[in-house]
């Protein structure tokens, strides 16, 4: 899906540089795991701009491959996608592909264990 700024925001929401710092983070957390928004803002430095880490791999998807986007997952371990998804099934495939459980509401099976937390 290509980036569209009615649906993604503007690319430069918080500052230069924002949206590449955002694929750094999301490409370290590894295969069979999730993170959440909040994590990578935390990593960030603000636990605020969560939503604009989501702006941010929004218009990523379909761009690069090298990002694994579908890897971040909301607080309590649901996929957020786009509604031309319906339920998700992209990243729900993709979880599931890597060995995560996903069930059909979008919620991730044992989120505690198969979550990556970045180190401080």
């Amino acid at each position: 899906m290509p980036y569209d700024p009615d649906r993604h925001g503007p690319k430069r929401i918080v500052g230069p540089g924002f949206h590449a710092q955002v694929y750094e983070i999301v490409s370290e957390v590894p295969r069979g795991s999730v993170t959440t928004y909040g994590d990578v803002a935390r990593v960030l430095g603000s636990v605020g701009v969560a939503r604009h880490v989501g702006f941010a791999l929004a218009a990523l998807r379909g761009e690069r491959d090298d990002v694994p986007w579908f890897r971040v997952v909301d607080g309590r371990g649901r996929v957020h996608t786009s509604p031309e998804e319906i339920g998700g099934t992209e990243q729900r495939d993709r979880l599931r592909s890597e060995g995560i459980e996903v069930d059909e509401k979008g919620r991730v099976a044992r989120f505690v264990d198969v979550r990556h937390v970045f180190e401080d």
